[in-house]
């Protein structure tokens, strides 16, 4: 009934379980405050003391057994250390996937050591510490915190949506060929805003091995409700944006969110040659 944490993560195999059990946290939290499948479809867990509802295959819900195999599919590629990028998208025209009303975009490191699962800061803040297992559980449960906060003060998505996930690999060592169990190439790597998008910073988990970020872009208009003490406000020309872990310098975020190939208005990245999609 709990989402354990390691006492200790002391090898590349309990960063990695750790890694693939927050990005399912992660992605069934969105899932469910979003309103993408119904109650049937998750399993109430514990972490620490915050209760997350955990996405499982219903067989009443095609869609959650479908998103369950995506996920088997990015665990294979992230445990190959192939994986870059997950980018979950939502649409709402059928026959038009690239054309998204919100993303969410999980971006993943390995370092020397190991893997890392990347929740949000563009900027590399190289500490020269060892990371602490209590240090990676904060980060953790700071995240699916402010992914609830988030979640709870964007506005309703619309009633019929769909959704894509499209895979970013590390080119430079993933076979040219290789597609995920549940996944295949991809034609046309962009996704593209119809209305005007802002962009939002939700944070980083590291651990010793591995380093996971999260960002999350969304149609303007849903964050009018948003309670402003959790975003902060860039230059006038910059999106806003939720604070991640502590940053010395917000200004030096800002500009480096911008530069962000992912987070053009035209969701895509050039340099990346082996896209893999499901939808």
């Amino acid at each position: 009934s709990a989402v354990v944490f390691p006492k200790k993560i002391a090898t590349e195999q309990q960063s990695l379980m750790l890694v693939k059990r927050l990005l399912a946290v992660a992605v069934s939290c969105i899932t469910y405050l979003r309103g993408i499948f119904p109650e049937s479809a998750y399993g109430t867990r514990y972490m620490d003391d915050v209760c997350v509802k955990i996405l499982r295959e219903d067989k009443n819900c095609p869609g959650s057994t479908q998103l369950v195999k995506w996920m088997l599919g990015c665990y294979d590629a992230l445990q190959k250390k192939y994986l870059r990028q997950i980018v979950l998208a939502v649409y709402t025209q059928t026959e038009d996937p690239q054309t998204v009303t919100e993303c969410y975009h999980f971006k993943f490191k390995y370092t020397h050591n190991g893997p890392l699962l990347d929740f949000g800061s563009s900027k590399d803040k190289k500490s020269e510490s060892p990371i602490s297992c209590a240090d990676t559980k904060k980060a953790s449960i700071l995240l699916i915190r402010k992914i609830y906060i988030l979640m709870q003060n964007l506005s309703p998505l619309p009633n019929d949506v769909c959704l894509t996930m499209k895979l970013l690999y590390y080119d430079e060592v993933t076979p040219p060929d290789y597609q995920p169990p549940g996944f295949k190439e991809a034609k046309d790597e962009g996704l593209l805003f119809k209305e005007e998008p802002m962009y939002l910073n939700v944070g980083e988990v590291p651990t010793p091995f591995h380093l996971l970020k999260l960002k999350i872009t969304t149609e303007k208009q849903r964050m009018e409700n948003v309670d402003k003490s959790i975003l902060k406000q860039g230059e006038t020309a910059e999106p806003l944006q939720v604070c991640g872990v502590s940053r010395d310098d917000p200004e030096e975020e800002s500009q480096d969110m911008s530069a962000d190939p992912v987070l053009d208005n035209e969701v895509e990245d050039k340099n990346h040659v082996n896209i893999s999609e499901a939808q």
